[in-house]
């Protein structure tokens, strides 16, 4: 079964700080979680960072009109930082794949949704 995880920053901060030029010899952090699950036999399908909420469009449509709003959809108290999609066996796999990603390390959060099959 696919599942999406999702990356929040539960207290994101007002001022955030430019990213550090990355060392091109120095090792991703998300390497270790992605060789340890790729030997339990997890899939990594896919994933990614994304802008911040200032840069979403929301869109809607009444009666056949379509809407555009600059931002999110509704304010929160959260940031989604990025998302990965996953295969694996069940949700416990899911959950422990969840609880070893990078993210958990500096107080990040990791949302646990499963993906209707198509």
């Amino acid at each position: 079964m696919r599942y999406l995880l999702m990356i929040i920053d539960p207290e994101p901060t007002a001022e955030v700080e430019p990213a550090p030029e990355p060392d091109p010899d120095a090792e991703p952090c998300w390497l270790p979680w992605h060789n340890e699950m790729t030997a339990r036999g997890v899939g990594l399908l896919h994933g990614g960072k994304v802008f911040e909420p200032s840069a979403a469009t929301t869109v809607r449509v009444t009666d056949g009109e379509v809407l555009l709003s600059d931002g999110p959809f509704a304010e929160t108290k959260e940031l989604m930082l990025g998302f990965s999609v996953i295969e694996c066996a069940n949700l416990d796999e899911a959950i422990h794949a969840a609880s070893r990603h990078p993210a958990t390390q500096w107080g990040g959060v990791v949302e646990v949704r499963p993906i209707m099959a198509e």
